[in-house]
């Protein structure tokens, strides 16, 4: 990594952390911990070939965490003087003197710390121009617009670009960070004409700029996606096998972050509710948390807590194996921290059943007569009972053959029932955040239409 792309060193930032602990601990705090994070970035967008917008950011912050016993502050800034920082642990010590007790509150227990991280490679600096980053997105958006006639507008092509590095720090002696980057390309081309248009859109984000799709490729993707959607029908309402997409799939996995993380089973506000060592998948379904793929997405050595995180099975042969707790959560809920505070890493879902064939044209087969979702609309999601309700657009599939596109309908049914549902997942496996999975096909769900 180039040392100039920043203006701190991670030796620096380590420096300024340990500052701030000490003037936390002059203040009288029981405990205290430190984030210090600094980045920059550039996004442009380009709109039928002319430049729309172009930005460049340069962010810097440090946040603290002031205990007095049982009873937390937090403060933060931008400015590092040591003046603006002994005010920042000030202010952070004062509200934590009038905060009520909160049993739960707390650093990390130390044994839990990960005192010696590994790197995981997470940063590859994209030193490009905001001329570079035009080029770039105006290829993109010139092969959507080189596919077909028919496609007459773009919602844009967009680069962005993004590094940064950051060191978090606690009084049990815990000081370490790492930088990471994320770079992503991305287009929404407009097929049609009048009230006859159809748009879709297509993106790659990676952390290494080498590992992003060709722009032209990117481009022509999103405007075939966007051409496919023409002259789309209503359904009768019915009910029918459904195949999510396998960028659609990934929302799936993202319910199940949801409904089993600490802040939802505390407060049970979750259709998961004390469903450890439960069967809440068909016996097929395997999830897998991976924080150390190196150069992963969702990879970190240690959570926001500076807790170290591990490789485990979430569920394994259908049966929910953990949840995602902080140290809070956990303690809220009488459990030990799984390492994810912050949010889960590198999450998997895979089938054992899925086989050499299960690509998207196998997985069209096995839906047989049914409707494959493209696109969702709406937050219907009841995560305390479970009951699904989303907008949707897609197409109606006869015999393992895509017939027509449809639009203007809703799919409905319940998450407790579609996971337990879910028939096959497909190896047409995308990542999306980091959530990776393939289609994911559910045996039933009611499609309301006219």
């Amino acid at each position: 990594m180039n040392a100039s792309v920043f203006t701190h060193t991670q030796d620096q930032l380590k420096q300024l952390a340990r500052d701030v602990l000490g003037f936390a601990k002059e203040q009288g705090a029981s405990d205290a911990s430190v984030e210090i994070s600094e980045g920059s970035g550039l996004a442009v967008t380009v709109r039928k070939g002319q430049v729309e917008t172009i930005e460049q950011n340069k962010d810097k912050g440090i946040g603290v965490s002031v205990y007095c016993g049982k009873r937390r502050g937090h403060a933060s800034t931008s400015d590092f003087s040591t003046e603006s920082l002994r005010a920042t642990v000030e202010a952070a010590y004062n509200i934590a003197r009038f905060t009520a007790e909160d049993p739960a509150a707390g650093l990390p227990d130390a044994e839990l710390l990960e005192m010696e991280p590994r790197d995981l490679q997470l940063c590859y600096p994209w030193q490009i121009g905001a001329e570079e980053a035009v080029r770039i997105a105006q290829r993109c958006e010139a092969a959507a617009f080189a596919v077909d006639p028919r496609v007459t507008n773009s919602e844009g092509a967009s680069v962005y670009v993004q590094q940064s590095h950051f060191v978090a720090a606690n009084s049990l002696g815990f000081c370490a960070g790492y930088p990471f980057s994320r770079h992503t390309l991305s287009v929404a081309p407009i097929a049609g004409r009048g009230n006859k248009m159809q748009r879709d859109d297509w993106y790659s984000s990676a952390r290494d700029p080498k590992k992003l799709a060709d722009p032209e490729k990117v481009g022509r993707y999103a405007a075939e996606r966007a051409l496919a959607r023409l002259n789309a029908r209503k359904l009768n309402t019915r009910t029918c096998p459904v195949l999510f997409e396998a960028p659609l799939a990934a929302g799936l996995v993202g319910a199940l972050v949801q409904a089993t993380s600490g802040g939802a089973l505390y407060r049970k506000s979750t259709f998961l509710l004390d469903s450890l060592g439960q069967a809440i998948f068909p016996a097929h379904i395997q999830v897998l948390e991976d924080p150390h793929v190196v150069g992963g997405v969702g990879s970190s050595p240690f959570d926001e807590e500076g807790v170290r995180t591990q490789r485990r099975d979430v569920v394994k042969d259908g049966v929910l194996q953990g949840y995602f707790l902080s140290s809070y959560t956990a303690r809220k809920l009488g459990m030990q921290t799984t390492g994810n505070a912050g949010g889960s890493h590198n999450l998997e879902m895979t089938s054992n059943q899925t086989q050499a064939g299960d690509d998207f044209e196998g997985m069209l087969r096995k839906l047989g007569t049914g409707l494959l979702v493209t696109e969702l609309m709406g937050q219907g999601t009841n995560y305390v009972t479970g009951d699904y309700s989303r907008g949707a657009s897609g197409y109606w599939v006869e015999n393992g053959v895509i017939q027509y596109p449809v639009e203007e309908i809703t799919i409905a049914g319940n998450m407790k029932d579609m996971f337990q549902s879910i028939v096959g997942i497909g190896n047409d496996v995308l990542t999306r955040g980091n959530k990776s999975t393939g289609s994911i096909l559910i045996e039933k769900m009611v499609i309301a239409g006219n």
